[in-house]
């Protein structure tokens, strides 16, 4: 197989650019990641890089609010924005002809974003009733992306809330919203990414005519979120008015994202292992022979795997009856995983779980909106788009001993056990 066409170079202003060619469809897809996420954000300013997401949709030098909406739907295209532990993330998809329009409303918000007064106050409601929605009036909201960090980790980077408390958000000023953008928000902190139908000269020019002029301003320097590795088991607890059952999650730290790639797809493949499909250990022992849990999962990355630096970390959840006590959960799941670290899966086990991983990576990488934002992710947190090409390879070479080694690793006695109760429960 081929290796995908991949071309990289970096503007006058330190603007990094990926070029990824490919004539099979008339689509083109343009993302920028910009190098903060959440744990960027200051003390006292919980939920300000999501916040700035939205506002980065508010309009910006050259247009009015809403029109980048509208010039990207009348051309046939979508666009969003998300916000992660370590970057930020803008996209457009539209077809092939529509590229140099994309191209300059990503230029012009990054030049100048239109922050106003009438706009922060909006977008503040927006985000507060975001938070209503996803969190606080539905069953096992921020269950466990919110709830578990705080028990794992010590570090107000690592700890906080990404979605924002409601007094922080209300705090927020112009005067913090410009600060932000002249700190983040520069050329030199952003990654952009074309991938699609175009020509790569034609391609190169339109970058230069649309970014080239966007002032220089001096990337942050790179912040370490690194913090010990818990050296007991820690436990917290919450209460959801909403929550029909209980619940638990289990967090542990894993191995460095970017410095111990392979080490963390082995991660990813024994999630798989103990909780992808019917026949997966976990899902046989506590759904099916023992049935104590109604549902469980696990997973790499709070948010998804390939979104954050180091520390990033493991988790297991599962929701159970109330009759049945968190710690007899967790005792099945310790059996299952002691197990599994000194009884490698064999390798039609293993072999199921891989190929749904290299299925997946390949369906993902058919999905124009997925290779354009992987290809920018990965050249921002592993200065390499080209990784990206390699992750099925790396994948397929995760052998029944390096899920064995990464079980090992998920100790009981450096780790995090949030206990859910529903309101009235008991712990």
């Amino acid at each position: 197989m081929a290796v995908p066409e991949l071309h990289r170079f970096k503007l006058d202003n330190g603007l990094r650019v990926v070029l990824a060619p490919d004539p099979t469809a008339p689509v083109v897809g343009v993302a920028v990641h910009y190098d903060v996420g959440f744990r960027s954000e200051p003390e006292g300013r919980t939920g300000f890089a999501h916040l700035f997401e939205h506002l980065m949709f508010q309009g910006s030098e050259s247009l009015e609010k809403l029109a980048h909406f509208r010039h990207v739907q009348s051309s046939g295209g979508t666009f969003n924005g998300s916000t992660h532990p370590d970057y930020t993330d803008y996209y457009e998809v539209l077809p092939a002809a529509a590229l140099e329009r994309a191209l300059f409303l990503e230029a012009d918000r990054m030049r100048a974003p239109k922050l106003t007064q009438e706009n922060l106050a909006n977008q503040i409601d927006v985000v507060k009733e975001e938070i209503r929605l996803n969190v606080l009036n539905r069953p096992y909201g921020g269950f466990p992306w919110i709830l578990l960090p705080p028990v794992l980790y010590s570090t107000f980077a690592n700890a906080h809330n990404g979605y924002g408390d409601f007094v922080d958000l209300e705090n927020a000023t112009l005067d913090d919203c410009a600060a932000f953008f002249d700190t983040f928000y520069a050329p030199a902190n952003a990654v952009l990414t074309v991938a699609g139908d175009f020509e790569v000269g034609r391609a190169r020019e339109l970058v230069e005519k649309h970014f080239g002029d966007v002032p220089f301003r001096p990337a942050p320097p790179r912040r370490s979120f690194a913090e010990p590795r818990p050296a007991e088991e820690l436990r917290g607890f919450h209460t959801d008015p909403h929550a029909p059952l209980p619940a638990l999650a289990v967090g542990y730290r894993m191995p460095d994202p970017v410095g111990e790639l392979d080490a963390y797809v082995a991660n990813l493949v024994l999630a798989g292992v103990l909780t992808d499909g019917d026949g997966s250990r976990l899902q046989q022992r506590l759904v099916h022979r023992d049935a104590i849990v109604t549902d469980i999962g696990a997973g790499a990355g709070l948010f998804g795997p390939f979104e954050a630096r180091d520390p990033d970390t493991f988790s297991i959840t599962a929701i159970h009856a109330p009759e049945v006590t968190g710690d007899r959960v967790l005792k099945a799941i310790d059996e299952e995983i002691d197990l599994l670290a000194t009884t490698p899966p064999d390798e039609r086990e293993l072999a199921k779980v891989t190929a749904r991983w290299v299925a997946g990576l390949h369906s993902d990488h058919d999905r124009m909106v997925s290779r354009t934002l992987a290809l920018g992710a990965f050249e921002l947190l592993y200065d390499d788009a080209s990784l990206v090409h390699g992750l099925a390879d790396r994948f397929a070479a995760v052998t029944a001993d390096d899920v064995a080694a990464a079980a090992k690793a998920l100790r009981p006695d450096s780790r995090a056990v949030l206990i859910v109760q529903p309101e009235g429960g008991s712990k």
